[in-house]
């Protein structure tokens, strides 16, 4: 069928049977037959006959159009496979979020290194946006981060893991609560630990995601946001998993709650829908199975 595919394209590009039989270096008798050949697989009408014009059917343009994806696809999956038979050398390009930590991501490296020795690996870390603009520029081929965004179908979503969103504060503080509403913390500023680049895009998950309402102060580490903590300049929104950077001599940690909610970040290993490929796939699959 990919053949006969390949076939109804060029008569719907070239607009004429005539010049697509041409192209194709077949007969137009012969093109002619391979069409009615694939409306009878189908059992629909691609193209309304009107002596020697046609007309495209609403199921022809979408054949048409999904047609070439199809097609593209076959040619991607040709060529990667032939590269993978002759060894050549492969990159695969891949992120992770620097503030999750790289305990799973690096044992995931180990794991496909291991499976895959000819396969060069080229490592990015940063943040949420540094990351999703990497890979939305093809810089990367798949990316290892929260979610900030709704799910697109332009790219693949792995979902991975989840946290649960904890509020450090002062340990002399006299907060007995086993949790703690986002609303309630309005008196004191939120730490943000980034730099100046991403000042504005956290400001604003802070508000619309957490509903953070107070006022902001920044921080370059986890050491200096820990000291504004100590000396009551600020609260600090951390996932649970990255508690241990923090002294718990000094700081407490609380959940963190929205209304009647827990407040949860979920992570995801994300790559282009357009770009999927044997490796990125099994590196995903790879990911996966560490989480779980």
């Amino acid at each position: 069928m990919f053949q006969q595919m390949q076939y109804f394209i060029a008569i719907v590009n070239n607009h004429s049977f005539t010049q697509a039989a041409v192209d194709c270096h077949i007969s137009q008798s012969a093109i002619s037959q391979q069409m009615k050949e694939l409306e009878s697989q189908l059992g629909v009408k691609l193209l309304n006959r009107k002596g020697r014009s046609f007309e495209v059917t609403e199921a022809g343009q979408y054949f048409y159009i999904h047609s070439q994806d199809i097609l593209a696809d076959v040619d991607q999956l040709i060529k990667k496979t032939i590269k993978i038979e002759k060894n050549d050398e492969v990159e695969l390009r891949v992120g992770y979020l620097r503030s999750f930590g790289t305990a799973e991501f690096l044992q995931t490296v180990s794991k496909f290194t291991q499976e895959f020795p000819k396969v060069k690996i080229k490592i990015s870390s940063g943040t949420h946006e540094e990351l999703y603009e990497l890979l939305q520029t093809g810089k990367i081929d798949l990316n290892f981060s929260d979610q900030r965004r709704a799910l697109s179908n332009e790219y693949q979503n792995e979902f991975l893991t989840a946290s649960e969103f904890m509020v450090a504060v002062n340990n002399s503080l006299p907060v007995e609560t086993q949790k703690i509403d986002v609303a309630d913390l309005v008196d004191i500023p939120c730490i943000l630990i980034i730099d100046g680049n991403q000042q504005v895009s956290e400001e604003e998950y802070y508000r619309n995601v957490l509903g953070v309402k107070c006022e902001f102060v920044i921080a370059k580490s986890y050491d200096e946001a820990q000291m504004l903590i100590a000396s009551n300049q600020g609260y600090l929104i951390i996932n649970q998993r990255m508690r241990t950077q923090l002294d718990k001599d000094i700081v407490k940690m609380i959940s963190l709650v929205k209304g009647n909610r827990k407040l949860v970040q979920n992570y995801y290993a994300y790559w282009q829908a357009n770009n999927s490929g044997y490796y990125i796939e099994t590196f995903a699959e790879l990911l996966k199975q560490t989480f779980a």
